[in-house]
């Protein structure tokens, strides 16, 4: 049979299209491989975030804690500038070294100012007036 030269180009080229075809599929079978594996880690995450999610609904949620009332602190800038000096200073002070804290020019009105603002705080109970005058962050 192998004289025939048209049957033995025919076989040459059904050998070679099989090394094609089998080369072709074990990459295929390779791919399939890599993708059965990505699959299985896939699958294992999925599980492992449903996992999760069962547990988290299973905590139950915490009482609300009771928080102590915030005192009603004025919105304006110099009531915090006033709350930051007594807290740095650390210990109690007049409207005239707040001044003096403050860089403020030790003047009537920016004294008065001052000391307005003071009796508000101690009115909205966010700060005491231990003596006439003298005022202090309360203790905890």
């Amino acid at each position: 049979m192998s004289e025939i030269p048209q049957l033995s180009d025919i076989l040459a080229y059904l050998e070679a299209r099989e090394d094609e075809l089998a080369a072709q599929s074990g990459q295929l079978r390779a791919s399939i491989e890599d993708l059965t594996t990505r699959l299985g880690e896939l699958d294992a995450e999925t599980e492992n975030l449903r996992i999760t999610r069962k547990t988290l609904l299973a905590i139950p949620r915490p009482e609300p804690v009771e928080q102590t009332p915030r005192p009603d602190i004025p919105d304006h800038p110099a009531y915090q500038q006033i709350l930051a000096a007594l807290a740095d200073a650390g210990r109690p002070m007049r409207a005239r070294d707040l001044c003096e804290a403050l860089d403020l020019p030790i003047l009537p009105k920016n004294t008065e100012g001052i000391r307005s603002k003071l009796k508000r705080l101690v009115t909205r109970n966010v700060l005491t007036e231990p003596e006439p005058g003298l005022f202090t962050q309360p203790r905890a």
